[in-house]
């Protein structure tokens, strides 16, 4: 299916390995100009030589921390010079800390506030006059499952996280008809955290092998394995795509069928 994207410009944020690479990638596949983001600019490197190994459209690195106002400011100004405007933000960050209530510290819920909502609402803000102006505009932000259904030991991902669905149900009012706004939703995908954890595992004796730690990361899941970064990185694209153009608003898991809800 083409998704008609040939020639439009994306901007992804944090983006040089996981969800984020596998939308930048997904998108660039597609035909869309992306500038992938990242604060590692040897990861950064890395990954824009691998998309690029696929893309038909441009491939353009933009070192960025995107807890950082003027950094994601400059980022959105690099994209305008180099592509003349921005279609469509597709909005990712890092994890944060894992743990239940009482060990999460008050420095800890303004971090994880700062990289999970604050870093959204700043992108939005930086390209917001360039989306409207677009004839395509779109927002998707990568979420997870956690503001559906909380996640034991993840309290800061259950909590914070909602603040991205009640923003981008908003958007998906204010900004409409010029722009488009939605969420995805993902549950386990098989990212280079979860390697590293299967293999911690591993390591510790509590699977046999990297493909037994899958299978107990996939338990639950109705269609028996965990997801591919390119899986949520095609639904990204999909919902940036006009072929997407009566969905606004939505906030789409992409699991495997795990939540219940």
């Amino acid at each position: 299916m083409d998704l008609g994207l040939d020639g439009e410009t994306a901007i992804v944020t944090a983006s040089s390995s996981g969800l984020g690479k596998g939308s930048a990638t997904a998108l660039a596949r597609e035909g869309a100009n992306v500038v992938i983001a990242s604060r590692s600019p040897d990861a950064l490197a890395a990954a824009a030589e691998d998309i690029r190994a696929v893309a038909t459209g441009r491939v353009v690195p933009a070192q960025t921390d995107i807890t950082v106002p003027d950094e994601i400011q400059a980022l959105v100004e690099v994209t305008v010079e180099e592509f003349g405007g921005v279609d469509h933000l597709v909005t990712s960050a890092g994890g944060v800390p894992s743990g239940r209530f009482v060990d999460i510290t008050e420095q800890e819920w303004y971090d994880a506030y700062d990289m999970l909502v604050m870093s959204v609402v700043r992108a939005v803000t930086a390209a917001r006059p360039h989306l409207e102006a677009s004839d395509a505009g779109t927002i998707t932000a990568i979420t997870s499952t956690s503001v559906r259904e909380a996640i034991d030991g993840l309290v800061l991902s259950n909590a914070v996280r909602r603040g991205v669905i009640g923003l981008v149900k908003t958007l998906a009012r204010e900004l409409a008809p010029a722009v488009r706004a939605n969420a995805v939703l993902p549950g386990s995908h098989e990212t280079p955290r979860i390697e590293e954890l299967v293999e911690a595992a591993v390591e510790r004796g509590e699977a046999a092998s990297y493909e037994e730690g899958l299978e107990d990361w996939a338990e639950g899941i109705p269609l028996g394995r965990m997801g591919q970064p390119s899986e949520l990185g095609d639904t990204v694209a999909f919902l940036a795509s006009d072929r997407a153009s009566f969905v606004n608003g939505v906030s789409l898991p992409v699991d495997g069928g795990r939540l219940r809800s």
